[in-house]
């Protein structure tokens, strides 16, 4: 059995190695992981090439709410920039609460940054700049945004990670949020006042009590609210969106008590006043308005949402017994793109702008679109090796030629009733290697599932602690850090970051892991 626990985890050791010590990008270390996982399955585990190749494929099409959703907003997010609707918006964002600190690293990085990774957009791409624009040290300008979003990291890209939570593990994503929501008021919290640790250690985290109070709790309550609320329970995808905003209006109404201003406009350039002139905000932000009202129709009118959730889900059946519900006209991802298209006669792109849009489009979502992908397969393919044929349905007939199995039944001897301890940290880890909460959960879910029932201990609270993990996992993560130090020319400085920034990460998942050992039982 312990020969056999190494080699099922061999193929992720590999990944974490070839990207650690060889710099490797991660789709191709995802790649190969998934190809050495082939590997190791024929040799060792008894699985014929048919059924890696099956559950490679289910990979792929489990992977859809996520690859697609990134192909298509990275479409709507290059699209934006080009035609200078993320200028505008940008503009916006820059005049916030100038003489309120706290209030102002609470709105543009907690509120803004879950508003703007709920809608598909990357916080550590469009953040950090405006905050270098507003004065903050280069530290700070990759550090904040990096871990503001976190908070609801599982509803980015309109919920796509919760979507496949509710997907591998076969509850409602009315049950999938409820399960999440275990964690978020405290997690939401205390990123907030994580955030003004950074910016001025304890003295800082007193001077903004309010404010981190205020937008932190306020993220978490409406995921609860938004989950457990029934008449709001159709705008789960839109959690993170709803939450960003409220807590946004919130910060506004303190400002306005405390009698402190809301924008600054002193703040603006000559050539931020020259954006303003060429756009209003109501034409920036259409593509987002649209996707928003297209996606509450979508859930909150049940006749609709019925036939495009249910009567139109087109599942797909690649291992006989297992069912994979596409739903394409449900996902986000279709309404990112109908959005995108409406919104272009008003945005009223030249030849130009959509040549350059296309152009940034096809060189930004090749890698991470095939990182998720490989990631998936690589998950899918562990949970189905030695698969046996027999008849209408395949089963694994022998659980030690099966990699997840093996591995649930090592854990469970090993950490016995401490087992839901190390659901945290496995996601951090997770998320650390892939670099996205989906993916991990792709990896691990069914491992979280069979270990949990193993000890008798709530395996849907065990999972969410694991992708609650994964999500926290992008405040040390060195791709996001990285990409948020390329954007404002200071590449190398995110090793900084790290360094500050890990102990936080440990903080938090060690308040994970004790949620998680005591919600689990």
């Amino acid at each position: 059995m312990a020969l056999l626990c190494v080699l099922t985890v061999l193929p992720i050791v590999v990944v974490v190695a070839l990207m650690v010590w060889r710099n490797m990008a991660v789709h191709v270390t995802a790649f190969i992981g998934w190809a050495l996982c082939v590997v190791m399955a024929y040799f060792f585990f008894n699985t014929p090439l048919e059924v890696s190749m099956r559950a490679s494929l289910s990979g792929l099409f489990s992977s859809f709410p996520i690859t697609l959703m990134v192909i298509a907003s990275i479409l709507q997010i290059s699209f934006m920039e080009s035609t200078g609707a993320l200028r505008r918006i940008t503009v916006l964002i820059k005049t916030l609460s100038p003489a309120d600190k706290a209030a102002q690293i609470m709105m543009i990085n907690l509120s803004s940054g879950t508003l703007l990774v709920s809608a598909g957009a990357t916080p550590v791409s469009v953040l950090p700049p405006i905050m270098q624009g507003m004065g903050y040290s280069k530290f700070l300008c990759i550090a904040l945004p990096a871990i503001g979003f976190d908070a609801l990291c599982t509803y980015s890209m309109l919920g796509a990670p919760l979507v496949t939570y509710s997907d591998l593990t076969g509850v409602s994503l009315v049950k999938a949020a409820q399960v999440f929501s275990l964690y978020l008021p405290v997690i939401s919290t205390a990123i907030a006042f994580a955030m003004l640790w950074l910016v001025g250690g304890v003295s800082m985290m007193k001077k903004g009590f309010v404010p981190a109070i205020l937008a932190g709790a306020t993220l978490g309550s409406v995921a609860v609210a938004v989950a457990y609320i029934p008449i709001l329970n159709a705008g789960i995808v839109l959690t993170g969106v709803i939450a960003g905003s409220i807590s946004i209006l919130l910060l506004i109404g303190y400002l306005k008590i405390m009698r402190k201003p809301i924008v600054d406009r002193s703040r603006l350039t000559e050539e931020d006043l020259a954006i303003e002139k060429e756009m209003s905000l109501a034409k920036a932000l259409s593509p987002w308005i649209i996707l928003i009202a297209s996606l509450l129709i979508v859930n909150f009118y049940q006749p609709l949402y019925s036939l495009l959730f249910q009567h139109y889900a087109l599942p797909v059946s690649v291992i006989p017994g297992q069912t994979i519900k596409i739903r394409p006209l449900w996902n986000a991802y279709t309404w990112v793109l109908i959005s995108t298209i409406l919104a272009a006669p008003l945005l009223k792109p030249s030849g130009g702008q959509v040549k350059e849009s296309l152009h940034k489009w096809y060189s930004r979502f090749p890698k991470p679109a095939l990182s998720t992908m490989f990631f998936f397969m690589l998950g899918l393919l562990m949970n189905n090796t030695g698969l046996v044929n027999t008849g209408e349905v395949w089963k694994v007939l022998n659980p030690n030629n099966n990699m997840i199995s093996v591995l649930a039944i090592s854990s469970a001897a090993v950490f016995g009733n401490l087992y839901p301890l190390i659901a945290g940290p496995l996601g951090l880890f997770g998320g650390f290697v892939s670099g996205s909460e989906a993916s991990t959960l792709a990896m691990f879910a069914k491992y979280n599932i069979m270990t949990s029932k193993l000890l008798n201990v709530n395996p849907l609270v065990v999972t969410a602690a694991t992708g609650i993990g994964a999500g926290l996992a992008s405040v040390c993560s060195p791709a996001k850090l990285q990409n948020a130090a390329a954007v404002i020319d200071a590449v190398g400085e995110e090793n900084h970051v790290i360094k500050k920034t890990f102990p936080i990460s440990i903080i938090l998942i060690i308040a994970v892991s004790i949620m998680c050992f005591f919600f689990s039982k």
